[in-house]
């Protein structure tokens, strides 16, 4: 049947509120594509459905077969060109169903099915076809920016689409902010996304177009809520950067100022070092810290440790065997050919110690790598997906229950981080003279130490406090992490530090150090590619990674946090020793105007 005959067929209702559909088309999207239940014709025949099933399940198990055949040899190191008869069969066989498929299907038939977003995986054809006739009119769309739409869906035409019934009214009468440039087609699709036709994570894929995609999944919303979204900015921000990588179902972002402390003198070298907070007296403090530690030749640091770490929970039948596979581990004769199978993973990971606790029968297993300059999580998880995959060969009955089982620790106070370290392990000193410490800390020796005994030492340890025997360094941490693209959550375990501060030169100047042992910092992935945080990094010169020393920019940028943690630490403690810090908090913590009203 011609193109034209389908086209003079009447359309199909469609189910989305205040929306009709056409269903003709001038392509149709695959051979199979037909309007059977209008004309008995156009079914494909009996045998063929045989045809096609044998066809497909040959096609998956030859798949199969050879997958399982291809890592069968490369676990035992064979040749992979040598072929023995079934194997060559099955290839030949494999190649023949493949033919068959694609002659039968046509290329446009898998295209459809490759290039298909997930979420349509979900959505019976009708309502495809309903989604599509909201967001594409008058031929073809724009390149998407995540995952493309079929070549076939730009190229249908649609009748307009006329709303059913009025749109809902917001529920409060906040007047929300209308987002500027919204056209017709827009509302369409608002429209969609209010009434639940179109899911609002599926906007991007469909529309092609994410700035476009952001705007009207914030209309919706305000519309849906009746809540105002005027004060979240939508403009400025290049939402291709974060499609796939940083933020879904995004409506806006959130501004947080950026200020600049230093300079800090570390190691012969200054910073101007970016803190991204809200919290006023922060920035200032740490800056009058930074020209303490100045005025005294600057402070050094040692990187103690730079290893990131993973542990898997795997579960025997017996205490026995998993005490077996623990000793395996732990054997020296062994590491080799698991730091092979680890390594073989990335070109950056390198697996550098595995250490085991038993619980029962349940093996935890604590994996230590180096990542370059990667903060490296995704990278370690590989590495020990292939190690678990090698162990399962000679310990069969090994029943892995997660690739994380809290032994490593993430994002959580732990023991374990505190005493073996987690990251980069870094502490940093300096000695501050008497005379700045009067002038510039407005304070005494006498009093810094007295303070800090009980306090950081004595007062946490009261609380039974886990890594958290200092005034404020996740005050640093965080201002530090969020102003660089790091991730925020890993504060937790990124702040245990232990601030120590003893009179030297017969107690004439204050030495003082921090000792932070799990500090996650990466330079590369994640949020440390968007334009921000970029250039946070660029001011710090550890920008990206570093071709000629691997991981050297993840460690520097660790010192830096050290650096500047032992500033804030001198400056809090030096204003509580001198009570001054509600004073100051008053002054530089307080508005004086609402700047919300300001800035509206």
């Amino acid at each position: 049947m011609s193109t034209m005959d389908v086209s003079r067929r009447p359309s199909k209702p469609a189910a989305a509120a205040g929306s009709s559909l056409d269903a003709k088309s001038k392509h149709s999207p695959s051979p199979l594509k037909y309007y059977a239940d209008e004309d008995p014709s156009l079914k494909v025949p009996a045998f063929l459905y045989l045809v096609n099933a044998s066809a497909i399940c040959a096609f998956f198990t030859l798949l199969y077969y050879l997958l399982s055949r291809w890592r069968e040899k490369i676990r035992s190191a064979s040749p992979l060109h040598v072929l023995s008869a079934p194997e060559l069969a099955a290839i030949l066989a494999f190649a023949a169903s493949s033919v068959y498929l694609l002659g039968f299907f046509g290329v446009e038939f898998f295209q459809s099915l490759l290039l298909r977003p997930p979420s349509d995986i979900w959505a019976d054809d009708g309502e495809e076809e309903r989604v599509v006739s909201v967001v594409a009119e008058e031929g073809a769309l724009k390149a998407p920016c995540g995952q493309a739409l079929d070549e076939e869906t730009t190229k249908l035409e649609f009748d307009p689409v006329k709303p059913a019934a009025p749109k809902a009214k917001p529920v409060e009468t906040e007047k929300w902010d209308e987002p500027i440039g919204l056209t017709e087609e827009d509302e369409k699709v608002i429209a969609s996304v209010v009434a639940g036709t179109t899911p609002s994570y599926s906007l991007e894929s469909k529309l092609g177009d994410c700035r476009r995609a952001a705007a009207i999944r914030r209309e919706a919303l305000q519309r849906k809520t009746g809540k105002s979204l005027a004060g979240l900015p939508l403009e400025g921000l290049d939402y291709d950067s974060i499609l796939g990588q940083c933020c879904e179902m995004p409506v806006g972002y959130v501004q947080i100022p950026v200020g600049i402390a230093g300079p800090l003198v570390l190691d012969g070298r200054e910073y101007s070092v970016p803190m991204a907070t809200t919290e006023g007296c922060l920035v200032a403090s740490a800056n009058r810290g930074c020209k303490a530690i100045a005025l005294c030749g600057g402070a050094s640091s040692v990187v103690l440790r730079d290893g990131m770490t993973r542990a898997p929970v795997v579960r025997f039948g017996s205490a026995k065997r998993a005490a077996e596979l623990k000793f395996y581990l732990e054997s020296p004769a062994n590491f080799e050919v698991l730091s092979s199978v680890f390594n073989s993973s990335s070109r950056f990971g390198r697996l550098q110690s595995i250490k085991c606790a038993i619980a029962g029968k349940n093996l935890y297993l604590r994996f230590s790598c180096s990542t370059g300059d990667a903060m490296g999580m995704n990278m370690i998880s590989k590495g020990v997906q292939n190690v678990m995959d090698f162990l399962q060969k000679d310990f069969p009955d090994m029943d892995v229950m997660g690739i994380s089982g809290n032994f490593c620790s993430d994002k959580k106070p732990a023991a374990v981080n505190w005493i073996e370290g987690r990251g980069k392990s870094v502490v940093c000193e300096a000695v501050i003279k008497g005379d700045v410490v009067r002038k510039v800390l407005k304070t005494s020796v006498e009093a810094l130490v007295e303070l800090n005994m009980l306090k950081n030492l004595t007062g946490s340890a009261m609380a039974g406090a886990l890594g958290g025997f200092n005034a404020h360094a996740s005050n640093i941490v965080t201002a530090i992490y969020i102003a660089t693209g790091q991730d925020p959550a890993q504060n937790v375990e990124s702040s245990h530090c232990i601030t120590m501060m003893e009179a030297v030169n017969d107690g004439k100047d204050l030495h003082v150090s921090v000792t932070m042992p799990s500090i996650e910092v990466g330079t590369v992935g994640g949020g440390t590619q968007l334009a921000s945080q970029s250039a946070c990094l660029n001011l710090l010169g550890v920008k990206g990674a570093n071709r000629e020393a691997p991981g050297s920019n993840s460690r520097l940028l660790a010192t830096v946090v050290a650096g500047l943690v032992l500033a804030g630490e001198l400056s809090l403690m030096s204003a509580l020793a001198a009570g001054q810090l509600v004073k100051s908090h008053m002054k530089y913590n307080r508005a004086n105007k609402d700047v919300s009203k300001v800035s509206s």
